[in-house]
């Protein structure tokens, strides 16, 4: 792995946790020499990891849409700032420049881009990890639900235990470096699961 593609808020939560935990990742990836793929901005806690994994001596790569330039207000001080012309542009080149996903606390595009992804690895397209960085039990609720719907049959077990969550960022990153993707078919027919 050389880049780790992290979606977090954009703006920076209620917990003070949820900064130091962007803290902590940024710490864990310039310690693995693996570079920090994001969405480009300054603020929130994107901008809280960009500048730590920079202030560290690390690799920073923003992604950002020309529409939410001025929005988000761009990161200017970057390793490299890609501008494209759409969202699903910024997704794709995301998901290209990068080994593994990690989602920390965010809003609701932060789950659309890791569910976006993990559906990607459930249907093949790639072979990638992706994974939850519960910091502060954040994650906790959405977890459950997730078990739900195993439970439920509507995903699979082995599709399931693709989104590793993990408290700390070493846990994580230690279960993306011996990932292997099952090959399991996504479909369920009825009684199986």
């Amino acid at each position: 792995m050389k880049n780790i593609c992290v979606y977090c808020g954009s703006n920076p939560g209620r917990l003070e946790a949820y900064a130091d935990g962007a803290r902590s990742l940024a710490k864990a990836l310039v310690d693995r020499d693996l570079g920090l793929v994001y969405g480009g901005a300054s603020v929130g806690i994107m901008g809280l990891i960009a500048n730590s994994v920079l202030q560290l001596g690390g690799r920073a790569v923003g992604v950002i849409p020309e529409a939410l330039k001025r929005k988000e207000i761009e990161h200017t001080g970057l390793t490299e700032l890609h501008v494209t012309r759409s969202m699903h542009e910024r997704k794709t080149l995301m998901a290209e420049l990068s080994d593994g996903f990690i989602a920390l606390p965010g809003g609701i595009g932060t789950l659309e881009e890791i569910f976006e992804v993990w559906t990607w690895a459930q249907l093949g397209f790639h072979a990638k990890p992706c994974g939850l960085l519960n910091v502060a039990g954040y994650y906790d609720g959405l977890t459950t639900f997730l078990d739900h719907t195993v439970a439920e049959q509507f995903v699979r077990p082995a599709h399931r235990s693709t989104l590793m969550v993990e408290p700390t960022p070493d846990a994580l990153l230690d279960r993306f470096a011996s990932y292997q993707a099952p090959t399991v078919q996504k479909w369920v027919e009825k009684g199986q699961t």
